[in-house]
């Protein structure tokens, strides 16, 4: 078993490796490369936002016809006795249309496009959780939804979806065995440094004018939940950096449901649907089928499929139908 693509999101590691693998690895979307000015978009108050993510184009038809791959992913699932489960975190850009800078407006179709994803998933069957709304409650409650020099929602956004993705599948899922074994949580803790958006793409002397933010994120606990081989894991997330155990999605989902909860993750330009695959592939699925999968993904790129050349890394490149016809396998298996 590849243990770098499945991993148990509550060993006793040190939160200065999570600060470390938060800042060192590539989360963000593959990017070309460029000067470092040009891959930043300098908001209001200091607000960073990525440039590569469209202001203007949705290209609905390709979210179209990605959900519809989805969807036929989810049959193959449900074949299985598997239930699929989405969580799509939105644009950082359109979620803060008001920190943008003047000369970087959003077109009326990006605004829409989250609401746009959501209908399609719903008329498709497919189960979804509404980020957007929960993270709107956050910000109502004086609680940032993103970081303001990075690209990723804050741990206590992270943990606010965990809350609701548990409520979604305690709803439509019925586990065959009784809740046990959840994550512990540690405390609270501040730590103050530059957003990945920040460390990536602006100069030293810029930083020092954007000053440092302040990261709240948990500790780990000096004690963690062991999970044991007889109490395998009904709960499995696939997703990117947002899901990370850094920012503690993983671990307010297990703490929240009281169940095991395991873990796929890779850096934004794996992509989904190569980092989806690996999990299906791995000695992990084939061993213990869960009995939900949760699939995280990003609004920004709903339409980019499979083979969206100039998005993922080129060993995540495959045609569509290579794509499915690996997950048939791997799920048959």
């Amino acid at each position: 078993m590849d243990k770098s693509n499945v991993e148990k999101p509550f060993s006793n590691q040190l939160l200065l490796q999570f600060v470390t693998l938060f800042v060192c690895a590539t989360f963000l979307l593959a990017t070309p490369p460029a000067q470092t000015e040009d891959l930043v978009i300098k908001g209001q108050d200091g607000w960073l936002f990525p440039v590569w993510e469209s202001l203007t184009d949705a290209n609905k038809p390709s979210i179209d016809a990605n959900i519809g791959i989805i969807n036929a992913f989810k049959k193959q699932l449900a074949e299985k006795n598997i239930q699929l489960l989405t969580l799509v975190v939105p644009m950082k850009a359109s979620f803060y249309p008001d920190r943008m800078p003047p000369h970087k407006p959003i077109s009326a179709e990006i605004m829409n496009r989250y609401a746009y994803v959501m209908d399609g998933l719903q008329a498709a069957g497919i189960g979804t959780v509404n980020v957007a709304s929960v993270l709107h409650a956050q910000e109502r409650d004086g609680r940032h939804a993103f970081f303001r020099t990075d690209y990723h929602w804050t741990a206590q956004a992270a943990e606010a979806s965990a809350v609701a993705t548990a409520e979604k599948i305690n709803q439509q899922v019925r586990f065959d065995k009784e809740p046990k074994g959840g994550s512990e949580l540690g405390e609270w803790v501040n730590v103050r440094r530059y957003g990945d958006l920040a460390m990536r793409f602006m100069t030293a002397e810029q930083r020092v004018l954007l000053k440092r933010d302040v990261f709240r994120v948990r500790d780990q606990p000096k004690t963690s939940m062991s999970l044991l081989d007889d109490n395998p894991d009904e709960v499995h997330v696939v997703g990117n950096s947002f899901v990370q155990p850094y920012l503690g999605f993983p671990q307010k989902l297990s703490e929240t449901l009281n169940r095991p909860v395991s873990l796929t993750w890779k850096p934004g330009n794996v992509g989904p649907w190569a980092t989806m695959l690996q999990y299906l592939e791995s000695d992990e699925f084939l061993q213990n089928k869960p009995k939900v999968i949760l699939w995280q993904l990003n609004e920004p790129r709903m339409h980019s499929g499979p083979d969206a050349v100039n998005v993922w890394d080129t060993e995540s490149l495959m045609k569509a139908e290579t794509w499915f016809s690996r997950v048939v396998v791997a799920i048959s298996r």
